[in-house]
């Protein structure tokens, strides 16, 4: 099941899934610790008329997960007409305090007066493991606390601000008990004031409603890392009240917002509210300590049982240029930090890493038939490097270059120097940004070639003249041996990635959208050039394929969650956007940006009525596939309508 809406505040990270229930619950680091890990539930649950109806069973309740357009806040309706309640929920995280909120409305839409029951159920894994996990009710703030170890979560509840009146505490999935919320069936909770082990706990909130009457209810959890913090945050809600967080909060966003705020020249109230929602959750992935989440969907269990919360460099490099171009500079520059802190002795990026900057996983081995090999994507190195030259151009921030050139610019600018076929001039071999083929991709190749020349440039602001002249050297170096090894002239295509063995240069000419806009983004060749303008064509040709829903592929035959083999692949929203910068590039009047607008239609239409936007689509159905949200969706969302609106003014009335 896919999340439906994601809300952070760098710290405390909240995913709510279709049913607007709390699936994922990160904390103290985004992406790091999931203390709910998706597979269990924060359940809702509405006792009327001698019955207990929860969202996570009755599908009698008729659930809308939709976003504000101008906070990082859910809007979710909830109607269930078999009982004649309905409830509106507003969520949001606190951005300067880790506490969650939810304001619930409660709605008798009967004719008569009824008693209904609130019920909230939380379930825990705390540190993602069962074991020495203790829940209990503390009488003192009258609040339920679970904790193990350094992490503390206290939830609070109160009914037109009267505290919530029953509780009870117990076990979940143990010795057939299947979980504290079924002591809610009867209307009543027992008050069992404690338990550990595999520990779950329950609140209600009691009521008489009269005909249509609507009843507002504010809770919350608090994450710590001791009790004392906790229910130092609960006495901080209880004095400035939830009303006045929330509120708070929101104004926090909407004054965000205002940061990036742009002339959306003629761009549809739909794409504005998609580029807004687009750079808020982008922002939601982006860990206080400078990592960049991929995705936050705990249920995207990708090969070996694990998941997108990593901080791969290359999409967290894309990610925090868009924020950086909308206006957002500091999670670039805690980015940077990051970098220059993992980067490794020798100057590479490994494949990925978590936010508290400790090595992510990998299946990229470190030997193969029997010969040593670097396990890296080279390209998340050098785009690292690109990105903060984009930085440095758009901010001037000349104390952040100088205190990271030595540590970072010239050690991985070093490595990307030496790590080249002396032969060829073109990048050693490494895994391709797609993390599935080792070779010496097009992509990759561009990348190094853009990275080299950023490094020169940034030496050159602070008087390295023989690094300059060797990065210089080097990134033409490499741009000439991509023009001469790398294109495809019967084809009409870059190939995918080229291997030199005893007996010369491999080819694999499989058609990737990846080969192209390497050669277009990282300025390998102008954007009118023929082959960039016939590889294009070839491309968009060749991986819109068998796709009814519309979009591109990765790649001709990419097999990755592939729904549909008659189909080049299924489509991805970033390759997608792709072809949507390489047409505003080569706009030279604005009815050029007709199909432009189009492909921002489609983005649009296979939104979430949140605004969440996966990786890929079903090319059938265009129902969302993979990780979702995908920071780097949004993040390509972000940039493209950017560099649309750049071009439009450049444009002007020209015709």
């Amino acid at each position: 099941m896919s999340r439906s809406l994601i809300l952070s505040n760098g710290e405390l990270a909240v995913a709510l899934d279709e049913r607007g229930l709390v699936r994922d619950l990160y904390y103290p680091h985004v992406g790091l610790e999931d203390h709910v890990r998706g597979h269990y539930l924060h359940r809702i649950g509405v006792w009327v008329d001698g019955s207990i109806s929860w969202f996570s069973e009755d599908p009698s309740w008729e659930i809308v997960v939709s976003a504000e357009e101008d906070a990082l806040a859910s809007h979710i309706s909830a109607k269930n007409p078999r009982i004649g309640v309905e409830l509106k929920i507003a969520d949001i995280v606190y951005n300067e305090r880790s506490i969650f909120f939810r304001t619930i409305s409660v709605a008798n839409t009967y004719d008569h007066a009824r008693e209904i029951r609130l019920y909230f159920a939380q379930q825990f894994e705390i540190y993602k493991s069962h074991g020495g996990d203790t829940a209990y009710f503390d009488p003192a703030s009258h609040s339920v606390i679970h904790y193990k170890g350094r992490r503390i979560f206290l939830i609070h509840a109160a009914l037109d601000k009267k505290p919530f009146g029953d509780y009870a505490i117990g076990l979940a999935n143990f010795n057939g008990q299947e979980g504290t919320y079924r002591d809610a069936d009867d209307g009543a909770l027992s008050k069992n004031p404690i338990e550990h082990g595999p520990a779950d706990s329950a609140i209600g909130l009691y009521a008489s409603y009269e005909p249509g009457q609507t009843r507002e209810c504010h809770y919350w959890i608090a994450c710590g890392q001791r009790v004392e913090d906790v229910i130092e945050l609960n006495q901080y809600v209880l004095r400035k009240t939830p009303e006045h967080l929330t509120t708070s909060a929101r104004e926090y966003w909407k004054s965000w917002l205002n940061l990036s705020s742009k002339h959306f020249a003629d761009l549809s109230p739909a794409h504005l509210k998609l580029f807004k929602q687009s750079l808020m959750y982008t922002k939601a992935h982006v860990d206080a300590d400078g990592g960049v989440i991929a995705s936050l969907d705990s249920d995207m269990l990708q090969y070996g049982l694990d998941t997108y919360s990593y901080v791969w460099p290359r999409d967290a490099g894309f990610a925090v240029l868009a924020l950086d171009r909308a206006g957002v500079r500091n999670p670039a520059k805690r980015f940077f930090e990051f970098c220059r802190v993992v980067l490794s002795d020798d100057g590479y990026l490994m494949h990925k890493y978590l936010p508290d900057r400790s090595l992510g996983s990998s299946w990229h081995p470190w030997i193969k038939d029997g010969e040593y090999q670097l396990p890296i994507q080279e390209d998340e190195t050098a785009i690292v490097i690109y990105a903060l030259y984009k930085y440095y151009l758009h901010n001037q921030d000349l104390e952040l270059l100088e205190s990271l050139y030595a540590p970072l610019v010239e050690r991985a600018a070093n490595f990307l120097l030496e790590y080249r076929d002396t032969k060829t001039h073109l990048p050693e071999a490494s895994y391709d940004l797609w993390e599935e083929k080792r070779g010496t991709s097009t992509f990759t190749a561009s990348s190094v070639c853009a990275a080299l020349f950023a490094a020169a440039e940034l030496s050159k602001l602070l008087g390295k003249e023989e690094n300059e002249r060797l990065y210089r050297e080097a990134s033409e170096e490499t741009r000439e041996a991509v023009l001469k090894h790398l294109w495809d002239g019967n084809s009409g295509t870059f190939v995918k990635h080229v291997n030199r063995t005893q007996g010369g240069l491999v080819y694999d000419r499989t058609v990737d959208a990846s080969s192209v806009y390497g050669i277009f983004a990282f300025a390998i060749l102008p954007h009118d050039d023929p082959r960039v303008e016939r590889a294009w064509e070839e491309t968009v040709r060749r991986l819109s394929y068998g796709n009814p829903a519309g979009g591109l592929a990765r790649y001709e035959g990419d097999h990755y969650y592939r729904r549909d083999k008659e189909s080049a692949g299924n489509p991805w929203i970033i390759t997608t956007l792709w072809y949507a910068e390489y047409r505003i590039a080569g706009a030279k009047k604005p009815a050029d940006l007709d199909r432009v607008r189009e492909i921002f239609d489609w983005v649009v239409k296979h939104a979430q009525p949140s605004g969440v936007l996966s990786e890929q689509l079903d090319p059938r159905t265009g129902h969302q596939v993979s990780a979702t949200p995908l920071a780097w969706s949004h993040a390509a969302y972000v940039s493209a309508v950017l560099k649309y609106l750049e071009k439009r003014k450049e444009l002007g009335n020209v015709t």
